[in-house]
């Protein structure tokens, strides 16, 4: 039982259990995957809306000897929290960012460009302590990182020097792949060879790095040549598979760790040609009986997925009626008469016949990282098997040095 157990029984109008033994079960499955390397678990987002702090800890306790996060801000929330340690890497900055805040908690800084180098430095010689400082290369995906040439000889030159005088330590190099998840793009060889032509250019400036990485969830599942020092896990951390066409959760060994769920807020017969929903783009096609579901668009549940989305209500799946509104949908129950409060289930694991996040993801034609990470705070977290059953030396710390 956890602190939480007490909402599992409690009329909720929904809820979002979190599994943390199947999150702990996946880390420590895609430890396996890539036992050279270190492993990174993305909590970014609010850990793709599974909650940061609670899935943090537990990814910790299976072997995660770091955490990621997109904004500073989530990286501190993590260190207040009591995350001490456990290395935590943060990569998305604008000018004038909290460096400072960044460098007092020892938290591993990702520098792009020149501007976001002079920044750190700045901010270094004001903690009076050295910045730790990862430099991002863009091997091709065109977002972040800095671009190879005389742009990359540059930044590690400068940063090198900044390194020389104290003020910062490049703990890592590293690069994102762009379509990874897309098996035999020919990108992904291409990215991968120009890491590696980056890096030996650092290197042989005199960077000594602690970790390279390029590896995403889709590179950690099926691309071993790309797991150097340390692969960084994000969707794959919560049971979802980065893309259809790698595979299933279970053909790599993973388990959703989220299950969303509702009380029916109200059961009803109606006749045939029965409007539902704004615009009636749903008549009943006979008479029937209907089921209000009390989510909706500003619970996070996609709007594009009217008419499609899949829900089980007594073991069955059925299909939203009509247009998803804000608040609430509706399913056509067939005939069925479950009462008033019965269990709505949206997506879940899919081991009890329920759908999954990824059935959701095909319905509003879009990707499964989408549907769990847009499950807003009017939807309840209850955290399940919250005891650790990590072994001794799968806790994942790490002293921070």
């Amino acid at each position: 039982m956890t602190e939480t157990a007490a909402l599992r029984t409690a009329p909720l109008r929904a809820r979002a259990e979190i599994d943390l033994a199947a999150l702990r079960a996946n880390v420590r499955t895609l430890r396996a995957l890539a036992p050279g390397a270190a492993l990174m678990a993305v909590v970014k987002s609010d850990a793709y809306g599974h909650g940061a702090v609670r899935c943090a800890r537990a990814a910790v306790q299976a072997g995660a000897a770091w955490l990621g996060t997109a904004t500073p801000e989530e990286a501190l929330v993590l260190r207040a929290a009591g995350l001490d340690d456990v290395r935590i890497m943060c990569w998305l900055w604008t000018p004038g960012g909290p460096w400072r805040e960044a460098i007092e908690a020892d938290l591993d800084v990702s520098v792009s460009g020149m501007w976001a180098l002079r920044e750190v430095t700045e901010a270094a010689r004001q903690a009076g302590a050295p910045a730790r400082v990862q430099l991002k290369a863009d091997t091709g995906l065109g977002r972040g990182g800095c671009q190879p040439g005389d742009d990359w000889a540059e930044l590690v030159g400068e940063a090198l020097r900044a390194e020389a005088d104290g003020l910062i330590r490049i703990t890592g190099l590293w690069s994102h792949f762009a379509c990874a998840d897309e098996p035999g793009h020919p990108s992904i060889a291409a990215q991968l060879s120009r890491f590696r032509e980056m890096v030996a250019y650092a290197e042989a400036q005199g960077a000594r790095p602690e970790v390279r990485h390029i590896a995403n969830s889709p590179a950690t599942l099926t691309l071993p040549d790309s797991h150097f020092d340390l692969v960084r896990t994000g969707i794959a951390t919560y049971g979802i598979s980065p893309s259809p066409e790698l595979g299933s959760p279970a053909d790599f060994g993973l388990k959703p760790v989220m299950t969303l769920s509702a009380s029916l807020a109200l059961v009803k017969h109606v006749p045939g040609g029965h409007g539902v929903s704004y615009g009636h783009h749903y008549l009943t096609p006979g008479e029937t009986t209907l089921g209000l579901v009390p989510l909706g668009y500003a619970d996070g549940i996609p709007r594009h997925a009217s008419g499609a989305g899949p829900v089980l209500v007594g073991g069955k799946w059925r299909t939203v009626a009509g247009r998803i509104a804000m608040d609430q949908f509706v399913v056509d129950l067939g005939g069925d008469e479950p009462e008033a409060g019965a269990e709505a289930v949206l997506f879940g694991p899919g081991d009890r016949g329920e759908p999954t996040a990824e059935d959701w993801a095909q319905a509003a034609g879009t990707i499964a990282y989408e549907i769990v990470t847009r499950i807003g705070t009017r939807v309840p977290r209850v955290y399940v098997n919250a005891t650790t059953d990590a072994t001794p030396d799968e806790t994942g710390m790490r002293p921070r040095t």
